[in-house]
């Protein structure tokens, strides 16, 4: 959990690096979360099932947008690459598989362009 509050806490900062487990962590917190506010929302019947959200999913999807956004680019900091490589996404299929890649590999051990080594920080 203190994973995904320090990415929380971390809102809008979108320079420096971030470890693979930090990432990983927000992400699994994030689908557990969505999980849950689902659930909810098929119970309170808030959940439109055409368009596949519901009104407490949409509320936590805007709400952790742009910090979702920040570990992802702090992420690919780590990694050694610029944040410009999201735009990689619009790439149909190809493009989303290679950002995930990009997630899973191990971040550069020593000091690179965008700040020193996370883990050792």
């Amino acid at each position: 959990m203190d994973w995904y509050i320090g990415v929380l806490k971390k809102y809008a900062v979108f320079s420096g690096r971030a470890r693979r487990k930090e990432y990983w962590f927000f992400v699994l917190f994030n689908v557990i979360i969505s999980l849950v506010l689902a659930l909810i929302d098929v119970a309170t019947d808030t959940f439109d099932s055409e368009a596949g959200i519901g009104l407490l999913g949409t509320i936590y999807g805007l709400a952790v947008m742009i910090p979702s956004i920040a570990v992802l680019v702090r992420r690919l900091h780590d990694t050694n690459r610029s944040a410009w490589w999201i735009l990689i996404a619009f790439v149909p299929l190809i493009g989303v598989i290679v950002l995930i890649v990009f997630m899973f590999l191990e971040g550069n051990p020593d000091d690179n362009d965008y700040g020193e080594n996370p883990k050792f920080a």
